[in-house]
């Protein structure tokens, strides 16, 4: 029985490169053309096959090994005809009722548990793919001729892996939720959920699972905004107009997302790489009533004065609390705004209303020292929430989002908003 020794080829420009792959074992019965390792450098990944018939008597390469021309990968004993026969049957037959016994393991979790020989028909590309995946490619089932695994393989085995460890996770829940009663404790009370509640439930946890939120948190002086809106009157009765904050912030963010339109789009068709940007600006308010929030749309809010927005921004509030809303009314809009101000606290994390990319938060504005022209004083500042959408919104627009929407409640702008 002679041996031979299988080295590394010429391999052209690789010298010193990592192997990253050993496709076989010590024991193996291997034919000429077998692959033998992976090696990989940094344009690309190569697999380096077996010149021989024979079986390994002994691997001299390991994972992680540099290797160049030359260099020897393993030592083959050549194999005579007669024994070759005889162990021929028994192994084939072996290695048949192991996969007999897989096969319903297979067909669940696309994951083959057969030897590394198996999927030796693999591609370098589809290798690599795999463990950038951080899949284990020895587990993934070929559906190619002869086993050959392809990238739609490795994608089936990741999403069956997905699906199960969801699955575990619904069981494990349930789980919990068996292990004992609230009554166990002390009294309690079952109530039906508010319909409205119901209704928004599906639609708030869509945006908090599949929208990356950002929030960022700012401060605005409105000092010059309140002294001016509290000192509106009628120019026909000399009254006082009641005209609140939110007006004034209505107009001031219509008037951002003008200059920053990737706020007013939707990126609904973002798998097709497109994105929806509208020509419109319809801003939704969140209005909390007894049965749950709502949030109806403010049509055309660049088209209407402060005056006319305070009168629907009421009208639209009534509505919703008496549920008298059209249902039309709770959709199409370009970004909401979610205000806490009559209610207390100052910063919080909105979340986001999809298919819109960004909503904003109002708290509740105080007074605060601040060091403004080289001295400390009194000024009125509002707290600000923008979240937004990661996917399409970078952090630096958002905060010069931020900044141009302080800059239109400023001293500066505030007057302009009331023509």
């Amino acid at each position: 029985m002679s041996e031979s020794e299988i080295k590394v080829p010429n391999i052209g420009d690789f010298k010193d490169v990592e192997v990253i792959e050993v496709l076989v074992s010590e024991g193996q019965i291997l034919k000429k053309n077998d692959p033998l390792i992976t090696i990989e450098s940094d344009k690309s990944s190569v697999e380096i096959p077996s010149n021989f018939d024979g079986k390994i008597k002994s691997l001299k390469i390991k994972v992680g090994d540099k290797v160049s021309e030359g260099d020897l990968i393993l030592i083959l004993e050549s194999i005579s005809e007669t024994p070759k026969q005889t162990q021929k049957k028994p192994i084939i037959e072996k290695d048949f009722k192991k996969v007999q016994i897989n096969e319903p393991e297979v067909s669940q979790t696309f994951i083959n548990q057969n030897k590394v020989t198996d999927i030796s028909s693999a591609s370098p590309k589809v290798r690599k793919f795999a463990r950038e995946l951080g899949v284990d490619i020895n587990q993934v089932k070929g559906s190619e001729r002869g086993g050959r695994v392809i990238e739609t393989d490795v994608k089936l085995f990741v999403a069956a892996k997905s699906n199960l460890t969801s699955t575990n996770k619904i069981k494990n829940d349930e789980k919990i939720k068996q292990d004992y009663s609230h009554s166990e404790f002390g009294e309690i009370e079952v109530k039906d959920l508010p319909r409205v509640k119901k209704l928004s439930s599906k639609y708030l946890m869509n945006s908090w699972t599949n929208i990356p939120h950002v929030t960022n948190h700012d401060e605005v002086d409105i000092t010059e905004l309140e002294e001016f809106r509290t000192s509106l009157t009628d120019i026909y009765t000399g009254e006082k107009k009641k005209i609140t904050p939110l007006a004034f912030i209505v107009k001031a963010l219509t008037a951002s997302l003008k200059k920053f339109p990737n706020f007013n789009s939707s990126i609904d068709t973002i798998d097709e790489g497109k994105m929806t940007v509208k020509k419109y600006y319809h801003i939704g308010i969140a209005v909390d009533t007894p049965h749950g929030l709502m949030v109806p749309k403010l049509r055309n809010a660049d088209n209407k004065n402060i005056s006319l927005i305070g009168k629907e921004l009421k009208k639209l509030s009534d509505e919703c609390r008496n549920l008298k809303i059209d249902k039309k009314e709770l959709f199409g809009g370009s970004m909401t705004i979610t205000s806490l101000g009559g209610i207390g606290g100052s910063f919080f994390t909105p979340i986001i209303n999809y298919p819109e990319v960004a909503i904003l938060g109002i708290g509740k504005s105080e007074k605060k020292q601040v060091f403004l022209d080289g001295k400390f004083l009194t000024r009125t500042m509002l707290p600000l929430s923008l979240s937004y959408d990661h996917r399409i919104i970078d952090g630096a627009e958002a905060a010069r989002f931020n900044n141009d929407l302080k800059e239109n409640l400023g001293k500066n702008f505030a007057y302009k908003l009331a023509i």
